[in-house]
């Protein structure tokens, strides 16, 4: 028999992010006070709130036992998400800049699982503690909430392998180091090094440091808010777009094979299957919407190369800024865009999406199923990275596939009745769960989700924590046998 749910532990450990939240909150504060605007009380009130939430928390369950299993990581890491998002949203609703608590809990819960998806129509009007807060939110939620607290949470006794498995994306996290929360500080430290290159990099280009900062808080979390309405379009600098692409690039790649690759040890990037495909996927996607857009008479060459580029890199890695409206370009090249919604970037990285891991494997696997048709007999193994694939691994890819088109179709079905455009229905859906940002129809990259029903931007954050923890972490959690001694 199993052991009971220790919910104490999931209390407290909610409790001490809570409190990291709130902490979080006043370097926003502090920004607001350097510009001496509206919102400064607005994000005092709101930090004091979480962190006096958190604190309460964690002192009522300070005597609770250390000991996280399995399940109280599945329900820590989905609960965390939604309570972050509740917190999150009070500089919105205090400072009125989102006065509608529904828009401002799909702005935050947006923000922090990455998706990009906004309500706002005034951005430029906001004040900058709050379009920092909104960047901030991208950035701790992009490498993860639960791997930034693996670094910190050991302090209070706490430890979590549990933790990182739910948490990190991907079938198979790899572990830097022996020890979870030295892997935890050295992806951190890769994600702030190339947090800080990319601030200097879009400095250089033109752009005021808020604005750097801002965009490389957003990149490396493959996030997508901008501080501009027209998002990097805004910047009709070629120099900025590629900056921006080759961030985002870096960003949508495994996070292990940055580590390799600062290390000197490019091979290992190279010789990756995962990170070929991903490079591959990219490079033909592009050369066929350069070719389309420029015979479209878009623009020339390099205008036209630069746009496919940009809004390839975008869609893959989920980040979600555009450079262009792929809406108005001829219609292949636009369902061309619809098909990287359901890619993502690389396992490990921040991007969400299906994950390139799985489409390779999900394709040598068809393949070989035909052969293995042809040749009965034959053991034929699915190999990555020359290795034999375990057919557990191949289970759990195709039952992940399974359910996330299940999901999406189920999901564009309920929405049709909020939304009844389909086109603007399967985009919010697809968006949603895929974490990219813009859509297709009414909620395309030149337009937003303030129109949506209240129940469809509920709805859409749902399906925005489903496609951030990769669908069984929230999943299980609806299970009978879940909560089962």
């Amino acid at each position: 028999m199993r052991r009971m749910i220790n919910f104490k532990v999931v209390a407290r450990t909610l409790g001490i992010l809570l409190l990291i939240e709130g902490v979080a909150m006043l370097t926003a504060l502090l920004i607001s006070l350097i510009y001496g605007e509206s919102d400064l009380q607005a994000f005092g009130i709101a930090s004091l709130v979480t962190m006096g939430t958190g604190g309460l928390t964690y002192l009522a369950t300070k005597n609770a036992s250390f000991d996280i299993g399995k399940r109280e990581g599945f329900i820590i890491v989905s609960l965390v998400w939604v309570v972050f998002s509740f917190f999150g949203a009070l500089p919105y609703t205090l400072s009125e800049a989102i006065p509608n608590f529904t828009d401002a809990f799909f702005e935050t819960m947006s923000g922090f699982t990455t998706t990009g998806s906004s309500v706002l129509n005034n951005i430029e009007e906001l004040p900058h503690g709050i379009l920092f807060w909104r960047s901030l939110t991208q950035w701790l939620g992009g490498m993860g909430i639960i791997v930034l607290s693996l670094a910190i949470l050991p302090v209070f006794g706490i430890g979590g392998m549990q933790l990182f498995v739910a948490e990190v994306p991907g079938p198979t996290p790899d572990k830097l180091n022996p020890r979870i929360r030295q892997t935890a500080m050295s992806l951190w430290g890769i994600y702030m090094i190339f947090t800080v290159l990319e601030t200097i990099l879009l400095k250089l280009g033109g752009m005021t440091l808020f604005d750097a900062i801002n965009h490389s808080f957003t990149t490396m979390a493959t996030g997508g808010y901008s501080t501009k309405q027209a998002s990097v379009a805004h910047y009709d600098s070629a120099y900025i777009h590629y900056v921006v692409i080759i961030f985002m690039f870096l960003a949508g790649t495994n996070f292990s094979l940055s580590y390799w690759g600062l290390k000197g040890q490019l091979n290992k990037v190279y010789k990756n299957e995962e990170f070929r495909a991903y490079s591959f996927f990219i490079i033909a996607f592009t050369l066929i919407i350069t070719v389309g857009l420029y015979f479209s008479n878009w623009g020339g060459v390099e205008r036209s190369f630069r746009d496919s580029l940009f809004q390839v890199v975008s869609i893959i890695t989920t980040t979600g800024y555009a450079t262009a409206d792929y809406l108005v370009w001829p219609p292949f090249l636009a369902a061309i865009i619809f098909l990287l919604f359901f890619f993502g970037g690389s396992a490990g990285s921040t991007g969400g999406g299906i994950k390139i891991v799985r489409i390779v494997l999900l394709l040598k696997n068809s393949y070989f199923e035909l052969r293995r048709l042809i040749h009965p007999n034959a053991i034929i193994p699915v190999r990555y990275n020359k290795r034999s694939v375990s057919d557990q691994i191949i289970t759990n890819i195709l039952a992940f596939f399974m359910f996330y088109i299940i999901v999406f179709v189920l999901s564009v079905l309920i929405f049709t009745i909020i939304e009844p455009d389909i086109k603007t229905s399967v985009g919010a859906v697809a968006t949603s769960l895929g974490n990219i940002g813009p859509g297709f129809g009414k909620v395309g990259p030149v337009e937003n989700f303030c129109n949506v029903h209240p129940f469809g931007k509920w709805f859409l954050s749902f399906l925005m924590l489903l496609g951030r923890l990769e669908l069984f972490t929230v999943l299980v959690l609806f299970s009978p046998a879940f909560w089962k001694k």
